[in-house]
């Protein structure tokens, strides 16, 4: 069967067109019985217009939802030789009394209304079986933007629509790289994102049930808090990746004046306790003191370098160290350099940090929290005997977490999926692929949306899994 999904939950727009295939009965595997071909894969990333936020704007999501989603269509249906436009075809949607009710659908997205009429209507109904769309959780002005295009093609086509879990998308991911492989149960899912950190026990495909989470910031939160701290760009995550690498590749001892931050340690909260939870706020916060410090540090040594400049106008005679060890009765003799002392102090945080102590401290901040991750699941897999553990959400695409992950497989008897770089992000693919596994089970109950079933389908920023 081919579905088309579409996933608007934060700031990528991205629609996709999937083709599941039953495994011929030789290949079959105790669980695993379909295998993914993706036929179409198209995504406009928002990053560059939120940069200047800090993070991603709601409303202005929303409205780039509404201008892109179209485009992706166009693109989407033409990548995979689907939907040709032909506007005398049978199988094209002609406006007629279903007008007024996809103007009712997309009433809260101009836009997209107009572009919706524009184009849907010059094009054959493309030869899928559903509309998968995430409802939640994510931002809710975003996500009703994609749930409600799905909704009026889901009327116009009359095709059924699957409402799916952004989460299980992200759960189920790894199943739609190159080469999947079978999930064996039981498994345990770390799910890393923005918003989440959650560890996941699955006895089935749609069976979870969540023994563990952050009892404050998700880990990709905590990421991107540091980032700030450091005044990294957004997103700051990729950016602490980065400094973190470059600092592994340092392997020779410094020799600038900063060499006694090599040795920075922070906590690893939580790491040593019984149950599954998480906690990165206590970390962030030992950044930012460490950070603080520095700064106040580094404040410190630009007062005594003005003090000794100042006071080497008066006697050029003395030697460095002794006019460090009087810098502060000098200015004490000199009110300007007082003045000079008390803006210093008032304004360290203003201080940027030298290239190598962000280095350092990014490289301490990835191994923290990589090493809280690790131990916490592999806890989890020993009490639940799991056979296979599967990881998801944005955070996996850090380097650093993806090679201690494949590590642990190599030392411990499990196995370990980790969707692809380009599907450990948001993404359509995902909410395909979780949408064909809800497709089975609603039609086993006899429950698939249809157009007239679509009222009470609502945008839900708190969807748990």
């Amino acid at each position: 069967m081919k579905i088309l999904s579409i996933e608007t939950s934060c700031d990528e727009s991205a629609i996709s067109i999937l083709e599941a295939e039953s495994l011929p009965a030789d290949k079959q595997g105790e669980f695993n019985n379909v295998t993914f071909k993706i036929l179409a894969d198209n995504l406009i990333s928002q990053i560059e217009i939120h940069k200047e936020y800090g993070g991603v704007f709601p409303a202005l999501a929303k409205r780039e939802h509404s201008k892109n989603l179209i485009p992706i269509l166009r693109k989407t249906l033409t990548d995979a030789k689907l939907g040709n436009s032909t506007a005398k075809s049978k199988d094209t949607w002609t406006p007629g009394v279903q007008v007024e009710k996809v103007e009712e659908i997309l009433e809260r997205e101009p836009e997209l209304l107009k572009l919706f009429m524009e184009y849907i209507p010059t094009i054959e109904i493309p030869e899928i079986d559903a509309i998968a769309v995430t409802q939640g959780p994510g931002l809710e002005p975003a996500l009703w933007v994609g749930i409600n295009f799905a909704k009026a093609l889901s009327l116009v086509w009359d095709k059924p629509l699957i409402p799916v879990n952004h989460m299980e998308g992200h759960l189920l991911a790894s199943l739609g790289n190159s080469e999947s492989e079978e999930i064996k149960f039981p498994a345990i899912g770390l799910l890393v994102s923005g918003g989440h950190t959650e560890l996941i026990l699955m006895n089935k495909i749609g069976s979870y049930e969540k023994i563990g989470q952050t009892r404050d910031d998700a880990v990709g939160e905590a990421f991107d808090k540091v980032a700030r701290m450091m005044d990294l760009p957004y997103p700051g995550g990729p950016e602490i990746s980065k400094l973190a690498q470059l600092q592994r590749e340092i392997r020779t001892p410094t020799t600038n004046s900063y060499s006694d931050y090599e040795n920075i340690k922070l906590p690893r909260p939580m790491i040593n306790t019984d149950d599954f939870d998480f906690s990165f706020s206590g970390l962030k916060t030992s950044v930012l003191y460490l950070i603080k410090n520095i700064k106040k540090e580094l404040s410190n040594e630009s007062l005594d370098r003005v003090a000794v400049a100042r006071e080497d106008e008066r006697d050029k005679s003395r030697s460095y160290e002794e006019k460090i060890s009087s810098s502060t009765d000098f200015a004490k003799q000199n009110p300007s350099l007082q003045i000079q002392d008390e803006s210093l102090k008032k304004h360290s945080n203003e201080i940027e940090l030298p290239q190598e102590i962000k280095q350092q401290i990014a490289l301490e901040f990835e191994k923290a929290v990589t090493e809280i991750l690790i131990k916490k699941t592999q806890k989890a897999i020993e009490k639940y005997g799991a056979k296979t553990l599967i990881l998801g959400g944005g955070v996996t695409a850090n380097n650093h977490i993806r090679e201690s992950f494949k590590n642990l497989e190599k030392e411990s008897d499990i196995k370990v999926l980790i969707p692809e770089k380009e599907l450990s992000t948001d993404n359509s693919v995902m909410i395909g692929i979780a949408g064909y596994f809800e497709y089975l089970k609603q039609k086993e109950k006899g429950q698939l949306l249809k157009a007239t079933d679509l009222e009470g389908l609502r945008a839900d920023g708190n969807l748990r899994l």
